[in-house]
């Protein structure tokens, strides 16, 4: 790292602490929208365009999932777009991707073109060794967002996630405290090998087999509502019994109770079928209070002031100590929830 980088980075604390905290809150952060991943599959990238103060700049490259991918992905990318800005101090290049060695291939661009530091949400948890081991060759420090991976923990500086198998233990505890007469099940899974999907996916399967719930449909709707319609439709249409939707996101929970309306088939508290879900979108937290969904899990998507204090204290040149930084977050019950909770956590 430059000294100027290391200079300029002291001399803009102040203005940047004051940008995260507007980040953090998910109420003041606006940017334009991210791009979508580029038609022939590979990972679509925005690169700032170059200017004369750019050496003063700590060049970054953020590797993200698709940002159309769910409400909460969306204010994830927003948050991180509204922080890493030529405005405070950044030249950052952007690559979007579900697929693991499309993200790979983007964070190999990056090492290449000699960024000061790689910023991570895997697609999957496997496969970023040999990767990691380039860039930390190369000097480029990597910093780890939303979602964990299978590498040693020398190959990054820090990883800032939530704990995704807390949340899915979270969610399945509250389920167990419904005392319901018997469990039926739908399992809307997200995308297969995430973070995300291992740890809500875990806490439900471990829980049945020791209890004996049944879950009669167990799929992957890749996070998407349409598909998430589909599955749940399918089951309807071959007559399988159940009472519990269990969908790893709010799209896919949203899918599932379009098809439940469909059918004439009720949801919500002291209904036929309970609706739960994950990220706490605003409109998903309004479901919930209007009681047509039962259950809904926190995802902390405001990840940008975790990952700039990190990289403050490395520019400071100290040593992180704790390499995982687990967020705060909790779980909402329709019977419960007030106006309040949907203003302050809703994203």
């Amino acid at each position: 790292m430059t000294n100027s980088k290391k200079l300029f980075s002291a001399l803009t604390t102040t203005v940047l602490c004051a940008s995260l905290l507007t980040a953090c809150g998910g109420s003041g952060s606006s940017s334009s929208s991210a791009p979508a991943p580029a038609a022939n599959n590979e990972p679509a990238a925005t690169q700032a365009p170059a200017d004369s103060s750019s050496d003063k700049l700590i060049k970054v490259g953020i590797i993200n999932n698709d940002p159309n991918e769910s409400g909460y992905r969306t204010a994830n990318d927003k948050d991180l777009q509204a922080t890493f800005s030529k405005e405070n101090g950044f030249d950052a290049s952007f690559a979007y991707s579900l697929k693991n060695d499309e993200q790979i291939n983007a964070a190999q661009k990056f090492i290449q073109d000699e960024v000061d530091y790689l910023l991570l949400s895997a697609a999957d948890t496997a496969g970023w060794d040999s990767v990691l081991k380039d860039a930390k060759d190369a000097g480029v420090k990597v910093i780890l967002f939303d979602r964990t991976i299978d590498a040693d923990e020398s190959l990054y500086e820090a990883s800032i996630v939530s704990d995704m198998a807390k949340e899915g233990e979270t969610a399945v505890e509250w389920l167990k405290s419904q005392n319901l007469d018997k469990y039926e099940i739908i399992h809307l899974q997200g995308v297969m090998g995430s973070a995300a999907q291992k740890g809500r996916s875990g806490a439900l399967d471990s829980t049945a087999q020791q209890l004996g719930w049944d879950i009669v449909t167990q799929q992957t709707a890749e996070w998407n509502a349409e598909k998430a319609q589909q599955i749940v439709q399918s089951a309807i249409d071959s007559g399988k019994s159940f009472n519990v939707i269990y969908a790893e996101n709010d799209d896919m929970a949203k899918g599932a109770v379009a098809a439940l309306d469909k059918a004439n088939i009720s949801h919500g508290v002291g209904k036929d079928v309970i609706v739960m879900g994950f990220d706490c979108n605003k409109w998903a937290l309004e479901e919930l209070k209007a009681g047509n969904w039962n259950y809904d899990g926190q995802c902390n998507p405001f990840q940008s002031s975790y990952i700039m204090d990190i990289i403050d204290k490395l520019e400071q040149g100290e040593t992180i100590s704790q390499k995982t930084i687990i967020m705060d977050e909790k779980g909402f019950d329709a019977s419960t929830i007030t106006q309040e909770d949907v203003d302050k956590y809703g994203i």
